[in-house]
């Protein structure tokens, strides 16, 4: 496998938890908006992960190499919490609001996780780099 493609890989990587940081944000930023039904109050999302490992050059060789890719964006299907706030404009006839099902402490969590594991791929990527400098330097 080439030594450039470390790039592709931490790249990849450094992508998935872009859109990983992003979801978290849309949560965190719905984690207070309510809902007169149940079925309309926004839903948690989360990246689905794969990794991809495929055959670069055709068969020659047996170089391969790997990735990470989001194959998708799930919605978390538990059930909105229903809050009594008669005096709510958005309440139902019973005087209900339906809030969404986002655990702000699980979503800070995740956060956090995907922010590292994003400063992990920059580190990966700036290693590298060095150490390809310092192999082009050894002929000097």
């Amino acid at each position: 496998m080439s030594s450039f493609k470390i790039f592709d890989i931490a790249g990849s990587g450094m992508a998935a938890q872009s859109v990983r940081l992003n979801t978290v944000a849309s949560n965190l930023a719905n984690a207070e908006s309510v809902s007169g039904d149940a079925s309309t109050a926004y839903k948690a999302r989360h990246p689905v992960f794969e990794t991809v490992r495929a055959n670069l050059m055709g068969g020659k060789l047996g170089a391969s190499g790997a990735a990470v890719k989001v194959s998708g964006i799930v919605e978390n299907q538990t059930a909105p919490e229903a809050r009594y706030e008669p005096g709510n404009p958005l309440a139902n006839a019973e005087g209900y609001v339906y809030a969404p099902n986002v655990n702000t402490v699980e979503e800070m969590v995740d956060m956090i996780s995907a922010s590292r594991a994003y400063q992990n791929n920059v580190e990966v990527m700036n290693t590298s780099k060095e150490l390809l400098l310092a192999t082009l330097r050894l002929g000097q």
